[in-house]
């Protein structure tokens, strides 16, 4: 799985927010929002990868348990899902 192609991360101030880009004009509308966990998950996935590779990069990067990192992953996974954003 990976981010749909045509998505970018943008900073506004303090917040971290997916937009479309110009070739994704039909997403124009969408934003999604995220914390610094989300985005290090975003870049993780700008490459095609597995569930599992992505629990292990956060738990190699951040002091959680498994559990937390799955739970989080899960939430993450469907509202991206939800937005039209993952590449299944």
């Amino acid at each position: 799985m990976k981010i749909k192609n045509g998505f970018i991360l943008r900073k506004f101030a303090d917040k971290i927010v997916a937009v479309a880009t110009d070739e994704m004009a039909d997403y124009d509308n969408t934003f999604i929002k995220m914390n610094s966990t989300g985005e290090f998950v975003w870049n993780v996935m700008q490459n095609d990868v597995t569930y599992d590779f992505i629990i292990k990069s956060l738990l190699d990067k951040y002091d959680i348990d498994e559990e937390t990192a799955k739970n989080d992953l899960d939430e993450f996974l469907a509202t991206i899902k939800k937005a039209g954003l993952l590449d299944e």
